[in-house]
């Protein structure tokens, strides 16, 4: 059954399987895709779309059919621009509460009396289609007498993200501007509490399944209750199986496999097939207790991916007119595993439209 996790969340979250041709589409497929890494993000949904490269995935944003923000576990996002409203009416009490603890914590003097001043100042200079970057809106809010740097403009814009104000706009440069929400992205439908908690639930079970309740639980932020809640709207639609007292959840396999992708891949830093799931064993060969500090770690690096397991990591160094990439395996590759690994960095290569300096033992 472990074998037959991992086959089956590779083919959900497209990684060996092609169906969707347009950023907007995978993204929606997957429900929200991490995104604090940005260029890492970038590749994730490339990895996803064959024969995309960095620039679609940017003009997608600049079009404004994904829109990146903070969301949910108080980190960055992409979603697709119809499902902001929605799910941002979803996730947003979390946040916010996420926010008012980590402001107490550090005893930052956030309240909402600051947090009302704050977004009044932000709507007030954003209005009219402008956008500014972080330094841009630090400056407005020392206009009207609000401290705001480090971590504390970061809690502000956090929030008046949360609380449906701003998002992140196109880049200016490498600097990433914000814009007013509903002026960036189109008005779209908002669904009620409980359709919004099926949806979202429909979408992670379909996209990252098999996979737990407590695995839903971790990747949407939602207290246990309300994962709980979706789960159970959506389970008599869903397929289930138990593996090791656990009981995985999946969409029913009603449709024929597409055709796949290479068996290897350089996975970014904070994937989905990794970042998405609370009980991350299936990446070291199905290992049963709980993983080690050091592995859970590596998860999250730019791992190498051979056939759903986690055989290393590579990293990237761009140069001015090339991408060197180095392979560190932790197991001895041979010549035809050494092989897909290279074909699959000279396809992160096409994807940056750079040729790829390829070091590290093969």
């Amino acid at each position: 059954m472990t074998l037959e996790i991992t086959r089956r969340r590779l083919h959900n979250q497209h990684l060996t399987g092609v169906r969707f041709q347009r950023p907007d589409e995978i993204v929606r497929w997957l429900g929200a895709v991490q995104a604090q890494e940005y260029l890492g993000a970038l590749w994730a949904l490339g990895l996803r779309l064959p024969g995309a490269t960095e620039a679609d995935i940017e003009q997608a944003l600049a079009d404004r059919r994904i829109v990146r923000l903070w969301f949910m576990r108080g980190t960055l996002h992409f979603l697709a621009a119809e499902d902001l409203r929605w799910m941002r009416g979803l996730i947003a009490p979390r946040v916010r509460r996420l926010i008012d603890g980590i402001g107490r914590y550090h005893k930052l003097e956030l309240d909402e009396s600051l947090f009302a001043r704050s977004n009044a100042a932000i709507g007030t200079a954003l209005h009219g289609g402008h956008a500014l970057i972080r330094s841009e809106l630090a400056a407005v809010l020392a206009q009207v007498g609000i401290a705001a740097e480090g971590l504390r403009l970061s809690l502000i814009l956090q929030r008046a993200q949360a609380d449906g104000l701003i998002c992140y706009a196109a880049r200016r440069g490498k600097q990433v501007a914000f814009a007013l929400a509903d002026e960036w992205i189109p008005p779209a439908p908002v669904l009620t509490r409980d359709a919004a908690l099926a949806e979202f639930a429909r979408r992670y079970f379909t996209s990252h399944g098999p996979a737990t309740l407590q695995d839903f639980g971790m990747w949407s932020g939602l207290t246990a209750a309300e994962a709980r809640d979706g789960l159970e709207a959506v389970a008599p639609h869903l397929e289930r199986e138990a593996l090791d007292g656990q009981t995985y959840w999946f969409l029913p396999d009603g449709t024929s496999a597409p055709e796949p992708l290479p068996r290897a891949c350089l996975l970014p830093n904070f994937d989905e097939f990794t970042v998405g799931y609370k009980d991350r064993r299936a990446l070291f060969d199905g290992q049963r207790g709980p993983l080690t500090n050091a592995q859970n770690s590596a998860a999250l690096s730019n791992i190498l991916l051979l056939d759903g397991r986690m055989v290393g990591t590579w990293k990237r160094t761009l140069k001015k007119n090339a991408v060197a990439v180095e392979l560190a395996p932790d197991v001895p590759l041979g010549a035809e595993e050494a092989h897909l690994f290279t074909e699959a960095a000279e396809r992160y290569g096409r994807f940056l439209g750079l040729p790829v300096r390829l070091s590290g033992p093969g």
